[in-house]
């Protein structure tokens, strides 16, 4: 209810035409198979409640839409709805297991990849004189993706997503007066940034993101992810799937394909990642965990200088 309410705030119904065809890509439509929440959604529910499913597809046209509402850009719109392109199964789980917890940005490597790949997205974006090296290098589009504290399309989505579902910390009339409440200014860097035009507005969105902060510092959601990460690096280390695989499976698919596995060790991260009680995760230590601190832009100034 809350995904679809907010689709239609960013006028989904109302969907540029350019943008239809590219909704139905191979390489993009893998994301609907992948959760947002980085497998947690099979995880213990004493631990997790989400409120609603989102797939990193959702994810990739919602922020696509924030770009098109602000740019009317077509690169800039595509670059936004291909971002997330490269995520493997279980998303920023992979990072863990890769050792990135302060950036979670290791799983992006593939994204050039996956791109070159997909012969119907390049059909298309030739058709439109759109080049591949836009959405390979979506980064240099800051109001696709921009550095932290600053807010961009991505950041923001993923706050409003994330309080919709997990942390559940955001109302409907939250989600319609944050984005009736957006505009493009140009931040102290001489770039494009998303802010808001009320100091009231933007304090919620940092309340929001503040409890979102620290569900991921939560002992909970480090020991789940690092319990998951320990799980896929064992069936990798094990030569029951690969880690390439991991970018061309469904989650569905890999993880009832693990769980079928005659493989008691597997079997055992399985049964403590399904059924742990809350007061029985222990704390572990771990690195630093990425700090999703914000810094919004208010009528043009940064809000806390």
């Amino acid at each position: 209810m809350y995904l679809k309410y907010y689709l239609q705030l960013l006028g989904y119904e109302r969907l540029p035409l350019f943008l239809v065809k590219y909704l139905q890509t191979p390489s993009l439509l893998r994301l609907k198979k992948i959760n947002y929440f980085c497998g947690m959604n099979y995880a213990s529910k004493e631990i997790y409640s989400f409120q609603e499913e989102i797939s990193r597809y959702d994810h990739s046209l919602t922020t696509a839409l924030l770009v098109y509402r602000f740019t009317h850009d077509k690169s800039q719109t595509l670059a936004g709805l291909y971002h997330d392109v490269g995520t493997p199964c279980f998303s920023h789980v992979i990072d863990y297991m890769n050792g990135d917890y302060a950036h979670q940005e290791s799983t992006e490597a593939y994204t050039e990849e996956i791109l070159k790949k997909d012969r119907i997205l390049l059909n298309y974006l030739k058709e439109d004189s759109i080049s591949l090296q836009d959405m390979i290098n979506f980064k240099q589009y800051s109001i696709v993706d921009n550095d932290r504290p600053k807010l961009c399309a991505d950041r923001l989505d993923g706050i409003i997503l994330t309080g919709m579902s997990w942390t559940q910390n955001i109302t409907l009339n939250d989600i319609k007066m944050i984005v009736s409440d957006l505009k493009l200014f140009q931040n102290e860097f001489q770039e494009q940034e998303i802010g808001f035009q009320s100091m009231s507005v933007a304090r919620k969105v940092m309340k929001i993101n503040e409890a979102i902060d620290i569900a991921t510092h939560s002992k909970e959601d480090n020991y789940m992810m690092q319990l998951l990460a320990n799980l896929t690096f064992y069936a990798i280390k094990r030569g029951y799937i690969s880690y390439q695989d991991l970018y061309s499976y469904h989650e569905d698919e890999l993880y009832s394909f693990l769980k079928q596995k005659s493989d008691s060790k597997l079997q055992s991260y399985f049964s403590l990642f399904e059924h742990i009680k809350k007061e029985d995760v222990p704390s572990i230590s771990m690195p630093y965990i990425k700090k999703r601190s914000i810094n919004p832009l208010v009528n043009g100034v940064r809000m806390n200088k």
